[in-house]
Order: C-alpha cells, then structure tokens, then sequence
C-alpha cells in the first residue's frame, strides 16, 4: 500500500476535524465580539473587535478539541500562557501584574478548591459504589432492550436533581459500564452528561448554577421552571442515545442475583452524599459568607470520605488519574475566570438561548454570576441553557470531564459532537418548547440576608 503523502494527511485530517474548529471558532469569535462592548479592560489590545485574551482562549479550545490525547497539557500550557499574558500585558479587574494576579486567585481559589475536592471525591465514592456490587446485579432489573437503557438515563436525571451532577454523572457510567460490558458509546456517554446536567438544571441543589440563583435571591419556584425544557430534552437524548447503545453493546440480559451486595460501601455512598447535600443546602444558605470565602462543600465531601475509612477503604490509587481530570478542568475555568467579561448582552430568550452554545466553551459559573449582576433575565431559562448547554462538548461541564475519567475516549470533542448530535438538538427543541409554553417571563431577585 502507498504511504500517504504529507499533503494528503493533511487534508484528511482537515476534512475530519475541520467542521469542529470552525464551529469552534466562530463561537468564541461571536463571544468575544458580543462582549467587546461590554468590557472595561482597555488595557487588553484588540484584534479588530475581539480582544486578544478571546483569541487566546480560542485557541486554547481549539487545541483542547483537536489534540484530544494531549488535552490536559493544553489546558495546563493555557493557563500558563494566559497568565503571563494578562500579568505583563492586559491585568487583571484587580489590578496589574503580579499582585493583581494573586488578588485574582484570591477571588477565585474557593470555586477552584471546590471543584478539586468534589472531582477526586465522587471519583472515589463512585468507586466505592462499583465495588459495592449493585451495578452487577440491576440488569436484572432493568429492562433487557435499549429501554434499559433509557431507564438509567432517566434515574441519572432523577439523581441529579438532589445530588451533585458530578456525583450523578459519574454513578450512571458506573451502572453503564457494568451493564455494557465495559463497552459504552460515546453517545451514550454524552447522554449520561446530558442527564446529569438537565436533571440538575430545575434543582436549586442539583446544580452549582442554580445555587447561586437560590442564594441571590431566585425562587425556587422560577428555577423549577427550567424542567419543562429539561424533560423534554432528557426524553428526546434517552431515545437516541439508549438505541445507539443497544446498536454498539446490548445491556445484559437475565443477570444473576447472586452477587452478595456489599451493604457497608452502600452506607458509605449515601452518607457521602447526604454530608454534601447537607453542606450544599444548609451551610451555603445559611451562612452564604462562609460559602464564599471557604470551600465548605469539598472539604464536607472529603471530610465524609475519611471518616469513613474504618468501615471500607477506598481505593486510594484512584486519586492521580481524578486529579489530572480535575487539573483539565480547573485550568479551563482559571482561563474562562480572566476574560475582559464584565458583562452580558441584553437579557432576551435570544441571549439566553446563545448562552447555552457559549457554555459548552465557557464556564458557566462565571456566566451565571454576570446574569444576577445584570438582572432582567428569565431565571428558569437560564438556568436551563447554561446547564445543560454545556453538555454539547465533552469539557463544557464538570460532569463531563469527570466522566472522561472513567472513560479516556469520551475526550474526542469531534466524536462527541459527531455522535451526541442528539444533544445539540435536544438543547434547540426543549428550548422552544419552554418558550412555547412558559414564555419569557423576567422576574426581579429578591434580596436575600
């Protein structure tokens, strides 16, 4: 057989990867072009209308889409990259250089600790889960066609709405690589994310975002709202996905029963996440200044994890590889954190609908926190787009990158894309049905002690 010409490489890796960058690209060119009016950091140099810190990130994600086996020293070689950018050239909102660095970090270090506890903390209680041999024995009590597998969906759905949707991602591909015989699609995997997302997206505890709703000031009752697009998003993602799964590995059928369940690791798990329920609920809302200064949720995982040590120990190797998906992760949102971003456009359903695309890129943290600072927006629908928009990209959400822990091959963004392309469409359609039925209906927040 000839061996390929270097052009000819070349333009059969453009055909393949060339939709994806240029997707990629003209999000973060719209990003940074429907912000540029809204910055204040004219320190920060322009390229035409998007500043320079816009391009950077841009090609950071396009690095981290396209170089998949190399993603983490992308992210990592970004963050570096940024930072010295901002500190010899642009600033930061809290000063030049140096100090104005370490103010920053100072401003974000809480939302970074917490993300690092909760990735290496649910990767070892899900483990906890696997070995508690419960993933071996529900097949027998999901059904045994793709039905099974919308099922799982479903409860991944039902488990996010009160659990962290890290925690609810990384159980259900626990359950899938069980009951797949360790061989799952990458659309159902995007599924699992998806779940997790918009199980979360109309629980003011099933989602950091929503939190931040709830404590300034959102009813819950408005958050709520967003399970009108949620559920129909889950449903049409469920269907496709769960048939993709049956195509690629059937679910087990008839599964034996006589796996002796490990009632001790069982306990662990629902007391791990009944701590952080607790942690999330009580302490974030009843004292929301230690919330903000402190990691209160990770260190209340953490601190459930060891006591737990004496009753069953948790499989302690696990941490390296969690903590390199956490490092992605938190690299990501440090170069998200240092956009000249200071706020938004317009609060319209068009804007609302726009941020779930630019949440699949772009933390949807620091968004939520410039829609409370701006006001105006309808609160169930932003929390619905910026939720479960970001599960459109593998590295668009928490969940999904500590699910791509569990499963290395969900981070080939082109392949995520290719084959979730039922969560894009999902996303559009639980969209306009919500507008359809609830309307645009902006609320004021109510201030909160």
């Amino acid at each position: 057989m000839p061996r390929m010409s270097i052009s000819a490489k070349y333009d059969a890796f453009t055909n393949k990867k060339g939709l994806a960058m240029f997707a990629l690209s003209r999000v973060l060119a719209a990003l940074g072009t429907a912000f540029a009016a809204t910055t204040t950091h004219a320190a920060s140099p322009f390229v035409g209308p998007v500043p320079v810190d816009f391009i950077l990130f841009a090609c950071v994600l396009a690095g981290v889409a396209l170089l998949h086996k190399h993603s983490l020293k992308v992210a990592v070689g970004g963050a570096v990259l940024i930072s010295l950018y901002k500190i010899l050239i642009a600033g930061f909102k809290t000063g030049e250089g140096m100090p104005g660095f370490i103010g920053h970090l100072g401003h974000e270090w809480v939302l970074l600790a917490n993300l690092l506890c909760l990735l290496v903390g649910f990767a070892l209680l899900s483990n906890h889960f696997e070995d508690s041999k419960v993933p071996k024995v529900l097949p027998h009590f999901l059904p045994d066609d793709w039905k099974g597998g919308f099922v799982l969906l479903i409860l991944v759905f039902v488990l996010s709405s009160f659990l962290d949707n890290i925690a609810a991602a990384l159980i259900g591909g626990t359950v899938a690589s069980a009951v797949f015989r360790k061989k799952v699609h990458i659309g159902y995997l995007a599924g699992i994310v998806a779940a997790s997302n918009a199980g979360g997206s109309g629980s003011v505890v099933g989602d950091t975002t929503t939190t931040m709703l709830w404590l300034a000031g959102a009813s819950p009752l408005a958050v709520l709202d967003a399970y009108v697009a949620a559920l129909v998003a889950v449903v049409i993602v469920g269907v496709v996905a769960a048939k993709q799964q049956q195509a690629y590995s059937p679910i087990i059928k008839d599964a034996k029963v006589a796996h002796r369940v490990d009632w001790a690791r069982v306990g662990i798990v629902f007391w791990i996440l009944a701590v952080a329920i607790i942690a999330n609920v009580l302490i974030n809302t009843r004292y929301g200044a230690l919330g903000e200064h402190f990691p209160v949720l990770g260190v209340a995982v953490w601190a459930a994890i060891l006591i737990a040590v004496p009753i069953r120990k948790p499989d302690w190797s696990l941490v390296p590889d969690a903590a390199k998906g956490a490092l992605f992760l938190l690299s990501l949102v440090l170069c998200a954190s240092m956009m000249p971003v200071d706020a938004l456009p317009a609060a319209s359903w068009q804007s609302a609908l726009g941020l779930g695309f630019v949440s699949a890129v772009f933390d949807n943290i620091p968004l939520t926190a410039l829609a409370i600072k701006q006001g105006g927006y309808d609160w169930g629908m932003l929390a619905y787009c910026v939720g479960f928009g970001g599960s459109m990209i593998w590295f668009g959400s928490s969940a999904g990158v500590a699910l791509s822990s569990q499963f290395p091959e969900a981070r080939n963004a082109v392949q995520w894309v290719k084959q979730g392309w039922h969560v894009v469409v999902a996303y559009v359609v639980g969209f306009f049905v919500m507008l359809t039925i609830s309307g645009w209906v902006p609320t004021a927040l109510k201030a909160t002690s």
